[in-house]
């Protein structure tokens, strides 16, 4: 049987304009497996200007920042460097901070509580394809489109030609599921799981897993939860 190789460390720059959270997150990372961390920033200026120099994988980035707030620098490195991902990592975890980051193209949003595992598995979650995206948030989102707009009609057949795998495919990324998850739940391998999602995104237009879950509410394929 041949053995898989150990995945490598994740790039990481991390984003604070407060200098002792700033260092006691790196310490934090420095202690965490698969986690390699090569810069850090006091502000989103400064966090842009490293991205450029060091194509990290990952920007771990807080939201209220003096010069560059944190939606506008995962903004900028979003359309500059789109090798590079942004997880927000931020005290504030209310509509008006959530939703602007999740615009501006950041593929993951914890707060400051989370604990080292979760951090390790949004960065490589978003490394993955997948969002770092809890339950909790999708919900949101599903509801905030709910209040937005009427609820569609739900559609009489597959939309853009999706055949019927990946529709379950959809729905499970709509229920919050990562890659792994999906792929246990439909008996199948992540690279298929995977070609999957690839081939609907092609078909959808869709970029990231964000705009998957608001696209399966407009199609009228989910309905957000009740209460």
């Amino acid at each position: 049987m041949t053995q898989e190789a150990e995945p490598k460390s994740a790039r990481v720059v991390v984003a604070d304009d407060q200098t002792v959270v700033r260092e006691g997150i790196v310490m934090l990372l420095g202690l965490l497996p698969g986690i390699e961390v090569v810069g850090a920033a006091g502000d989103g200026e400064e966090a842009v200007a490293l991205v450029a120099g060091l194509a990290p994988d990952v920007v771990l980035m807080d939201l209220r920042m003096p010069r560059c707030d944190g939606v506008e620098a995962t903004r900028r490195i979003r359309a500059e460097h789109p090798g590079t991902q942004v997880v927000v990592l931020t005290t504030f975890a209310d509509d008006e901070s959530l939703f602007p980051a999740l615009e501006a193209g950041a593929r993951g949003y914890l707060t400051k509580d989370a604990g080292g595992d979760e951090i390790v598995r949004a960065v490589h979650s978003v490394l993955s394809g997948d969002a770092g995206l809890s339950p909790g948030i999708q919900r949101r989102l599903l509801e905030r489109l709910a209040q937005a707009e009427p609820a569609p009609v739900p559609p009489s057949g597959p939309p853009d030609g999706l055949t019927a795998r990946e529709m379950e495919v959809l729905l499970l990324i709509a229920e919050g599921l990562i890659n792994p998850e999906i792929a246990r739940r439909l008996h199948v391998s992540t690279a298929t799981v995977k070609t999957h999602i690839n081939n609907l995104f092609t078909k959808t237009g869709l970029k990231d897993r964000a705009q998957a879950v608001r696209y399966a509410y407009a199609k009228g394929l989910v309905r957000p939860p009740a209460g």
